[in-house]
């Protein structure tokens, strides 16, 4: 592997990455501070992605922008639809038992792919990239780099950036830790907490929608696509310790690295390197690399 070849992979590595923490982050907020296993957060990236494909012309054609605009009215309509599913479904399910959260979001899964189906049908579909981003750079005399992939990675970057501030240097920040250690204490002192977990889940709805809209041009658009991307994410929360955002981060960091050298150096053992690395970091630390908050 020479020094061109290299430097793609690491910017592969850290594209996806970033994009991987993107999605799992939301799946962290959800899972380890609301308690809730949502087996539908797959469905909600598979949601963003169609999105992109089937807003940019509806977007066009009634406000005139491009790609960025349908970016802006995709998370607008996800974080309505987080808070709808929160009030009408998750709202009953924090008191029930894990199976009867995995029963429902399982039921969800299905009702998403149907609607899909429905709407748009069970093709495979594409995304242009923005014009402004669809160039490449030249690495070395041979290769060159998507700047797409490179806009992608520093989107995922200052989201990350964005969540840790709320997270740690603001007071929802402060509400959000408090309500995941202890709802009792936190509703005695005068905070929602309905609300507070209403809020939660209807931004990790939405990041994940995000995710899927700024992913599409890099994949195709295609039925079924959440249920892989949801395997990973369980993945990162494990590894990364349910419910911390650092280690979510860091975890989706190693499982890049691990994903896309395995594919270049080992492809025939490709598929399990990343759970391979799942069960020597849980041998070395059960709880994950940190823990909650």
């Amino acid at each position: 592997m020479d020094f061109a070849t290299f430097l793609i992979q690491c910017l592969n590595s850290l594209q996806y990455g970033l994009l991987l923490f993107l999605v799992a982050s939301g799946l962290t907020l959800i899972f380890g501070i609301m308690g809730v296993i949502n087996l539908a957060h797959g469905s909600f990236y598979m949601i963003g992605a169609y999105m992109a494909f089937a807003l940019a012309p509806i977007v066009q054609a009634s406000v005139g922008g491009g790609f960025f605009a349908t970016l802006l009215i995709g998370t607008i309509l996800a974080v309505l639809l987080g808070y709808v599913l929160e009030w009408a479904f998750f709202s009953f399910l924090y008191d029930r038992e894990h199976l009867q959260q995995v029963l429902m979001t399982y039921g969800l899964i299905l009702v998403f792919e149907e609607v899909r189906s429905l709407l748009v049908g069970d093709d495979v579909h594409g995304v242009q990239a923005p014009a402004i981003f669809s160039g490449t750079l030249p690495l070395g005399e041979m290769m060159t780099y998507p700047v797409y992939r490179l806009f992608v990675s520093g989107v995922c970057l200052a989201l990350a950036i964005g969540m840790w501030f709320v997270l740690t240097r603001t007071r929802l920040g402060m509400m959000i830790r408090a309500g995941s250690t202890n709802r009792e204490m936190v509703q005695s002192l005068g905070i929602d907490i309905r609300l507070l977990y209403r809020v939660v889940f209807a931004a990790g709805v939405s990041i994940a929608v995000f995710a899927g809209m700024v992913a599409a041009p890099l994949s195709s658009v295609y039925p079924g696509m959440g249920n892989t991307v949801l395997i990973i994410c369980f993945v990162v929360v494990v590894i990364g310790g349910i419910g911390s955002i650092r280690g979510a981060l860091l975890a989706a960091l190693l499982i890049g690295v691990v994903d896309t050298f395995g594919k270049v150096l080992l492809p025939q053992a490709a598929g399990v390197l990343v759970y391979v690395l799942m069960a020597l970091i849980l041998l070395w630390k059960p709880n994950g690399l940190f823990r909650s908050g």
